[in-house]
């Protein structure tokens, strides 16, 4: 109460503790910091210019290529497009009447599962290695790391002999174990640093309140893993999708040949029809395009935080 009789409001102090940033946040944000100031230089932007030139000038030329006629193919470059245009569909009717409507289709058959399976897979493995202690922890988790140098050709002959004695040939099924077999290593890498990365306090909440594994698995953890699993969803969509090697070594049957194998055939036994090649070729980078630019907005965090520690 004042002398003049009028109440004076008093300051309230907060009994709140200010937010402690811990060492591993406080270096985290450091070299956030440090990233984008390098990427914000000159430099940086004009090597990322030049970077996007050298991939669009192809990409462009062989745009050009699968619209112009047989004649000019053979006779003059793509560049002289401008000075001379003219446009067919010649090359992509000629493509699709070779089988490649089937194929194409056989891609997103053999792609959809070897991308989903992969992630099943690696999100239950990451969880339990970041959020469940067991004996033998961190020296597994090294050897499913050091997985990733192993060449995929050393485990093709073994694979495919397996496959033969359990009857799988022929079949989608060795394709899909397969790709989800040499994606597993990455997908758990980056779906475990991921996790490292959320706050303990929020699984430690969630277990308070008496959520269980599955529970703080689904309701706590998955929303917030949907950048990891559209990074390394990314990856393996490309990497599926435009694989010929498995391909041809799990599925020889053409009912079950995906896009790049008939592609494959396309230019003729002597590259004679190499027009059809170009038209095939650019019919198969619709796709992945697609699905990189709508899910390019979570790849940098996903990677970020799978690729990072400190």
């Amino acid at each position: 109460m004042s002398m003049s009789g009028q109440p004076v409001e008093l300051p309230v102090q907060s009994e709140l503790p200010p937010e402690e940033v811990t060492p591993r946040q406080l270096k985290r944000q450091l070299r956030l910091q440090e990233a984008k100031t390098k990427l914000s230089s000159p430099w940086a932007s004009a090597a990322a210019i030049i970077v996007a030139l050298l991939w669009t000038v192809p990409t462009f030329g062989l745009l050009v290529t699968s619209f112009r006629p047989k004649a000019e193919i053979d006779t003059s470059g793509w560049w002289t497009f401008l000075a001379n245009p003219s446009f067919t569909l010649d090359n992509y009717k000629q493509a699709f009447a070779s089988g490649l409507a089937p194929a194409f289709l056989n891609s997103f058959v053999i792609t959809i599962p070897a991308v989903f399976i992969p992630i099943t897979l690696a999100l239950l493995a990451a969880y339990a290695f970041a959020w469940v202690d067991f004996k033998g922890r961190d020296f597994l988790f090294v050897c499913i790391f050091a997985l990733q140098i192993v060449p995929l050709q050393v485990a093709i002959l073994p694979l495919q002999k397996l496959f033969v004695s359990l009857n799988l040939a022929n079949s989608f099924w060795p394709i899909w174990i397969a790709h989800s077999i040499f994606g597993l290593p990455l997908a758990i890498f980056i779906m475990h640093n991921f996790m490292k990365e959320i706050p303990r306090s929020i699984v430690e909440a969630a277990r308070v309140d008496g959520a269980g594994h599955v529970k703080i698995f689904f309701v706590v953890l998955m929303p917030l893993l949907v950048p990891a699993i559209a990074a390394f969803g990314i990856f393996q969509f490309l990497w599926v999708w435009n694989d010929l090697l498995v391909a041809l070594s799990f599925a020889p049957s053409p009912n079950l040949a995906p896009i790049t194998a008939v592609i494959q055939g396309l230019s003729g036994s002597r590259g004679q029809d190499w027009q059809l090649l170009s038209a095939g070729a650019f019919i198969a980078i619709i796709v992945p395009l697609i699905v990189f630019l709508s899910l390019q907005r979570y790849f940098v965090r996903g990677m970020l935080a799978g690729g990072v520690k400190g």
